[in-house]
């Protein structure tokens, strides 16, 4: 073949993928990478991709064979790729599949291969070999408590599962989506909602990855509908737990009588229940039990959804690997996990078997367009001074809770003024010091639910423009309305906060459909080290961040 250095990609012999941000074919190599690489670094000019087992191993399992991700690597790249490259993709394809998880008699498991040397391996293995029992040369018998942590001991070894052995039905339930809301208007999943279900019911466990406020909720209410089974919900926060309540009573024939919440307040446990992970990690101390976990079998749950999945604590990991059993549904606007157990979620809740870039439903108009802006706030000198003094940690605070960012909110407020306004933030003092001067509602972690509640629903229906927020709107708060987001301290170097902190404001807007994300960062410091970071993962969506200063404003 004869390489084209026109072409946008180099290859390089560590699995890096250099991507050049002003080639012609960016976009499209951008997408066509999402699929099987992960994005490591993205400066202007040049972003760097990296191909690792895990990302090959969702490839494969979304349904992409090792001879489609050589094709792109290939007709994308300016030079000939190392061949050593595309010899590892197939070799990590490879893996996948290699060691397969069936049903068998009695009501035991079993483990299969046709590589005679893994299974030699295996044997040998000795976290592997204490779930084992082998019947065969190619073959072994499994108790079915141990399948969770068979596949999770596997992964780790480098050859994922492809699990076989079905699921239990669980208990029946009757109900149907309705043609029209309750709330009224007429109500029907889009393309990409259905698509993604049907992925996920064809493989009965795995992962559904799409951009907040692109309708996950919707996706999860189309897959108990197909199941037709009593249904275990876990979500963030008792906010995002009366959501999920609100839309199923709105958009199902579900009854009221049917559906329960499983709260610090309520303990209602009902054909669907939706709980919060707070509650079932919740313990009176270090050494007591988790007395809520044993919700995982109040019911014979058919389905179990997990929202919000990169954010599963180890306790529900725990719990989920013995009841692997039951299908299994992760929803989420992305798969980083800071503490970098992606694995995990591959293993006991499923691989990737959904997603679409973001820039796709943004084309379509079904999320809004979005300009992300990072702001580069000055400190007086004062300030500089004691920054310079200060400890590693110390510093990163300092520079968060930069006075002079009132001044920048404050302009922005005007530049933005008569639209639904977010003020994002990380610590309380700074954000209620904000409240202060501003004059507008705060939102907290102390805060009431039913304070939040109100707060919220003055929001949603106008009466008030602008809203503080502190960490608990990153997750599943539904604010349609947000036009702007003003992000004025983050969680270090989280990308998986600022993902979600972007998605509070791309719901579909009226007329231009247009959102604007900024971001306030002390100028010369290290939250500006750590907002590169966390742009990382919107970066890989496509997003562009325009950086200005505070005298340009």
């Amino acid at each position: 073949m004869n390489y084209d250095p026109s072409n946008p990609l180099i290859i390089q012999s560590d699995r890096a993928i250099l991507l050049e941000v002003d080639n012609p074919r960016y976009g499209e190599a951008r997408d066509a990478l999402a699929v099987f690489a992960e994005l490591e670094k993205s400066p202007e000019h040049i972003h760097t991709y990296r191909i690792t087992p895990l990302s090959v191993w969702n490839a494969c399992a979304a349904g992409h064979a090792a001879e489609a991700i050589v094709e792109v690597l290939v007709s994308f790249s300016k030079y000939p790729p190392p061949e050593h490259v595309l010899t590892e993709v197939h070799d990590f394809a490879r893996r996948y599949g290699r060691l397969v998880l069936e049903s068998a008699d009695e009501g035991w498991l079993r483990l299969v291969s046709e590589d005679l040397a893994l299974c030699e391996e295996l044997v040998r293995h000795k976290e592997a070999a204490e779930l084992l029992e082998r019947t065969g040369p190619g073959c072994f018998r499994v108790r079915p408590l141990f399948r969770g942590r068979l596949k999770l001991v596997l992964i780790k070894f480098g050859y994922p599962v492809d699990d076989r052995a079905g699921y239990c039905d669980g208990d029946g339930l009757q109900l149907k989506l309705r043609q029209e809301m309750r709330s009224g208007g007429l109500f029907a999943p889009r393309r990409y909602q259905t698509d993604a279900a049907d992925a996920f019911c064809a493989a009965g466990s795995g992962v559904v990855v799409l951009p907040c406020g692109a309708g996950k909720t919707i996706v999860g209410m189309d897959c108990i509908n197909r199941r037709q089974a009593s249904t275990l919900i876990l979500a963030t926060n008792v906010t995002a737990v009366r959501q999920w309540i609100d839309e199923i009573l709105d958009k199902t024939t579900i009854r009221e009588d049917q559906i329960g919440e499983y709260s610090g307040r309520r303990k209602d446990i009902r054909p669907i229940t939706v709980t919060t992970y707070q509650i079932l990690t919740h313990r009176e101390n270090r050494d007591a039990p988790f007395k809520h976990l044993k919700l995982f079998d109040e019911r014979d749950w058919g389905l179990v959804i997990y929202d919000e999945v990169h954010m599963l604590p180890a306790p529900i990991f725990q719990v989920t690997a013995s009841i692997q059993a039951r299908r299994r549904l992760g929803l989420t606007a992305t798969l980083v996990r800071e503490d970098g157990h992606e694995d995990d979620v591959f293993a006991l809740i499923g691989p990737k078997r959904y997603d679409v870039p973001w820039k796709i439903l943004e084309r379509q108009g079904w999320i809004a367009k979005a300009r992300c802006e990072e702001i580069r706030v000055t400190m007086d000198s004062s300030l500089r001074m004691e920054y310079a003094v200060a400890s590693k940690r110390a510093k990163f605070r300092i520079a968060s809770e930069n006075p002079r960012k009132l001044e920048l909110v404050q302009r922005l407020l005007e530049r933005h003024a008569g639209e639904r306004i977010l003020i994002l933030g990380m610590y309380v003092d700074q954000l209620k010091g904000l409240a202060k001067d501003l004059g507008v509602p705060v939102l907290t972690g102390s805060t009431g639910q039913a304070r939040r509640e109100a707060v919220f629903d003055d929001f949603r229906a106008g009466r008030s423009k602008v809203l503080i927020c502190s960490k608990i709107a990153n997750f599943s708060v539904d604010l349609p309305d947000a036009a702007v987001a003003i992000q004025v301290s983050g969680t270090f170097g989280s990308r998986q906060e600022e993902a979600q902190r972007l998605g509070r404001i791309l719901r579909p807007k009226p007329g231009a459909n247009q959102a604007h994300f900024y971001s306030l960062v002390s100028h010369e410091t290290t939250e500006q080290e750590f907002a590169m970071n966390r742009q990382l993962f919107l970066c890989e969506q496509g997003y562009e961040y325009h950086i200005s200063h505070d005298g340009e404003l």
